[in-house]
């Protein structure tokens, strides 16, 4: 069944890795899923949260924010609601397990990372670009600590494993790959899937939008994720020699 980009079932949009698109932060990535766009920053910073102190390890965390006209109709800002909205806390939290499971918080010392994930241009996706692309926003400013002596190893070492992360679903009936919008709001079944480079589970979030699915189904969507996972660390491993 075709799709509305033309791609078949098993096909990522196009995939781009733009490393040092800002200037100021230690890490800074824009990761382009398709016409979605999202800009994640990673800033280093002495110290950790309190209850962290003395504990000789460091930290890693995340912000998830959006555009006010990221997509087709305007949003307010949430700093002018006055509060952080429960889906943009959710993916928040997302985006930092994700990353704390790739890095050796000790190597860091009391040091901590603040990952930035701004979506400019959002169709479908934007949590699991920002995923993709904080993982080499992390793996820069991590280098930025090497070079400056203040990381406790080598940096393959302390980042020990890649992280990715990519949408699967069901669209009338089809497993597909990597959805757009237009494919998100009308799957019977929606899932983000988060990978190491070994294929291996950091989360899956699956919900059956449309009533119920399958074991057969949900291990189709898993093969489906991994292998574009799979892509994904490629990406990121070019992107990382350039």
């Amino acid at each position: 069944m075709a799709r509305p980009d033309g791609r078949e079932a098993d096909q990522l949009r196009p995939v781009t890795l733009t490393r040092n698109w800002s200037i100021h932060p230690e890490g800074s990535v824009l990761v382009e899923f398709g016409n979605t766009r999202v800009l994640c920053t990673a800033s280093v910073t002495e110290g950790v949260p309190r209850w962290r102190k003395g504990s000789g390890l460091g930290w890693v965390t995340a912000e998830y924010s959006m555009l006010p006209r990221a997509t087709n109709t305007r949003g307010d800002r949430e700093s002018i609601k006055g509060k952080v909205g429960g889906r943009t806390h959710e993916i928040s939290r997302l985006i930092g397990r994700s990353l704390r499971a790739c890095i050796d918080l000790k190597a860091l010392g009391e040091n901590s990372i603040v990952l930035d994930c701004d979506v400019l241009q959002a169709d479908g996706g934007t949590r699991t670009a920002a995923i993709t692309g904080a993982y080499v926003a992390l793996h820069d400013a991590v280098g930025w600590l090497a070079e400056r002596k203040s990381l406790a190893g080598r940096v393959d070492k302390v980042m020990h494993r890649s992280i990715q992360a990519v949408s699967v679903g069901i669209i009338d009936g089809q497993p597909r790959l990597d959805l757009m919008y237009t494919e998100d709001v009308k799957a019977e079944v929606d899932m983000n899937v988060v990978c190491t480079g070994d294929g291996d589970f950091v989360e899956v979030q699956g919900t059956g939008e449309d009533g119920v699915f399958r074991r057969d189904q949900l291990d189709a969507l898993l093969d489906l994720a991994v292998a574009g996972c799979a892509d994904l660390a490629a990406a990121q491993q070019k992107a990382l020699a350039a």
